[in-house]
């Protein structure tokens, strides 16, 4: 096993080493009448664009104020420097008579080329959009299709240094991808003012989400031509909706933009949409969003309003580890280190030999997560850990560890060790519930606790350096009113390679508050020749409502979370269209619209017998075509399926009625059927609980 081990080890090595300096020749493929995409940008360009946070409501007004923005709030230093301006800056007759492109004139009296002019005054660069197809009104806002040279010029002549090309218009006219952004880019290369422009390829089209495209005309098709064409290239569709970013669609987008690291060069990225801070993110959502485009060699282009931004977010995104990992000269995109699944770990090789590594947490609760540095490529006895995010700086034996929260990364700099030990690499675990009253939580679930509970909670620390810790303490802090009452002793020396867990009694009280609540841990140790050191480390905690009473229409009643595949679960509407909950025809007066995949939970805490409700896709759907329109329903109590439905489609809603007897936590969960979410819009309705 050691041996295989080993073999296993040094093969990973040798992929990281070798797998994104020099694509396969058949990966990259290139013609000899189409030269290659110049280097421009050596590492991945970094900017801002209009799409996310201001869609197409934008004047020469806004941009300017932006671009002031960029420079006052840092961004600008941290290499955030090009205003990239999306589709909406066109006339509504886009091209003139004489076959030019026009800017809106309410928006843009004086033209562009003044504005880039400020744009360029401030020291950024100015980026701009088209599409490759042409324009077809009311299919697409925009096309350069048939103008291709004439419309490079006008952007050189304009003074852009950047072009997005959509594929809006050239999905529409049923056009080959290939073929017109390689004349796209000819185009550009030869533009009359021979003025260097990064091209962004994006074509956004993907199966199923789109509808059924065959492969070739789908944006999992673009690595196989764009590095030779393009500085960047989208691998999937857009990340979410405007002013609606969910982590499981940043998730989606990073998988599939991971699928080709071998092509990914010095001047060539592979591009999974933009940075979505405070779009709907959490905070600890959105930091993972930065840390795997980090990794990932990914452009670094902001959707949101940078005006908007919190200082906290502003800090994540001027980090200068996280932004010297992606900056990194050798342009290695990351690849996964182990099987996929609800916890993984990611290694990026870095210029200097080191590694960028990644513990990334997909699930629903905190996890302290490890990998080993010979798994990603380094061999030694010692081996230094700079945190990226926090900027601590410890020493360990070869393990890689880090308490990480529900949909968070830790984001570690890994290289062998020099000179005297250092500091030991201690993870301090985040509290973990596991057990409320006499039942016991499974694995990766998030606690659901209410008034009057007992909870235990847990904390483990684990000292992967060197050099022992003594003393280690462990203290729990609870909201006021709680009780926390330890149940054993941490002890006296934590050895190099040693772990313990410390447990806690947690009371509630009767009339806890309902809403979010946390559990701090304090972990404090003594290491000699650097005094004594803390971590703290903080597990959220959801107080529930109390549970429905008689008759209850849960779409009235308030969920714990509820979560929708695209925009958010409606009351008494379908998803999306405003629209009552309608079946096959009936209208139904209180229901929960989703678009699949969706969790809607409640917190029934024991009192409840039964639960009836009717599921289907709803009728708005027949407006919008025949594809897609099937779902997977289920009833889950505790974890436990009480209810399937199959496949749903939207003919044959199915009646449900299920026994809730003893069920604490009800989830009403809905799935794609496997076909994907198009055209999902699926109800529960009349959904009643009888408590």
């Amino acid at each position: 096993m050691k041996r295989l081990s080993a073999l296993l080890g040094g093969l990973i090595a040798a992929v990281l080493v070798t797998a994104s300096i020099a694509a396969p020749a058949s990966a990259t493929p290139t013609t000899t009448t189409t030269p290659q995409a110049p280097v421009i940008s050596p590492t991945p360009y970094m900017g801002w664009n209009t799409y996310y946070g201001l869609g197409g409501d934008f004047t020469e007004t806004t941009i300017r104020s932006v671009a002031d923005s960029l420079v006052s709030r840092g961004l600008k230093k941290a290499g955030y420097d090009i205003v990239w301006l999306d589709g909406g800056w066109q006339a509504d007759q886009s091209r003139s008579e004489a076959g030019d492109l026009v800017p809106n004139p309410a928006k843009f009296p004086n033209g562009l080329k003044p504005l880039v002019d400020y744009i360029h005054s401030k020291g950024l660069k100015a980026g701009i959009y088209t599409d490759a197809g042409p324009y077809i009104p009311g299919k697409c806002g925009l096309g350069s299709g048939g103008y291709y040279q004439r419309d490079a010029d006008q952007f050189a002549a304009w003074g852009f240094d950047a072009v997005k090309v959509d594929y809006l218009c050239g999905i529409a006219a049923n056009l080959d991808p290939k073929t017109v952004f390689t004349e796209f880019a000819q185009a550009l290369r030869n533009n009359a003012s021979h003025r260097p422009m990064i091209f962004n390829l994006c074509n956004p089209v993907t199966s199923p989400d789109w509808g059924n495209y065959p492969e070739s005309q789908q944006s999992i098709f673009s690595w196989s031509y764009a590095p030779g064409i393009a500085q960047s290239w989208r691998t999937y569709t857009d990340v979410g909706f405007q002013g609606d970013i969910k982590f499981k669609d940043v998730l989606r987008n990073y998988d599939a933009n991971a699928k080709h690291p071998e092509v990914v060069k010095p001047g060539a990225f592979s591009d999974p949409d933009y940075l979505a801070p405070e779009l709907g993110m959490s905070d600890e959502e959105f930091r993972s969003q930065l840390t795997l485009w980090s990794v990932a060699a990914a452009p670094l282009i902001l959707g949101s309003d940078v005006r908007k931004l919190s200082a906290t977010t502003i800090g994540m995104l001027t980090d200068p580890d996280v932004i010297a990992i992606n900056q990194d000269r050798a342009a290695v995109q990351a690849v996964r280190v182990g099987p996929a699944g609800t916890t993984e770990t990611w290694v990026k090789r870095l210029a200097d030999g080191g590694r960028a590594v990644v513990l990334l947490n997909r699930g629903d609760s905190a996890k302290t997560l490890t990998a080993k540095a010979s798994d990603v490529g380094l061999s030694g006895s010692r081996f230094t850990l700079k945190n990226a995010w926090t900027n601590a700086v410890t020493e360990s034996t070869g393990t890689i560890s880090a308490a990480v929260p529900a949909h968070g990364t830790a984001l570690f700099r890994v290289e062998p060790a020099r000179g005297l030990p250092g500091i030991p690499h201690v993870t301090a675990g985040i509290p973990q519930v596991t057990q409320i009253g006499t039942q016991v939580l499974p694995e990766g679930t998030a606690p659901v606790v209410a008034g009057g509970d007992e909870l235990r909670a847990e904390v483990a620390v684990r000292n992967d350096g060197l050099l022992p810790v003594f003393k280690p303490a462990i203290t729990l802090a609870a909201p006021a009113g709680w009780t926390v009452t330890p149940l054993n002793k941490a002890p006296i020396l934590l050895a190099g390679g040693q772990k313990t867990t410390l447990a806690f009694k947690v009371k509630l009280p009767a009339v806890a508050a309902p809403g979010n609540a946390t559990l701090t841990a304090t972990t404090a140790y003594d290491v000699i020749g650097h005094g004594r050191l803390r971590q703290a480390t903080v597990s959220p905690v959801v107080v529930a409502p109390a549970p429905p009473d008689g008759e209850a229409a849960l779409s009235h009643h308030p969920w714990i979370v509820a979560t929708s595949g695209w925009m958010s679960p409606t009351v008494d509407e379908s998803v999306g269209g405003g629209s009552p909950i309608s079946l096959v025809s009936q209208t139904y007066p209180t229901g929960i619209g989703v678009a699949s995949p969706s969790q809607v939970r409640y917190y029934l805490g024991q009192q409840c017998s039964r639960f009836t409700a009717t599921v289907g896709i709803d009728d708005a759907v027949r407006n919008v075509g025949p594809e897609g329109g099937t779902s997977t329903f289920q009833v889950v109590g505790d974890g436990k399926v009480l209810y399937d439905s199959g496949t749903v489609d939207r003919d044959n809603p199915k009646p449900v009625d299920v026994d809730l007897t003893g069920v604490r936590v009800l989830d009403l969960l809905v799935g794609d059927a496997g076909d994907g979410g198009y055209n999902d819009r699926a109800d529960w309705a009349a959904p009643t609980a009888t408590c």
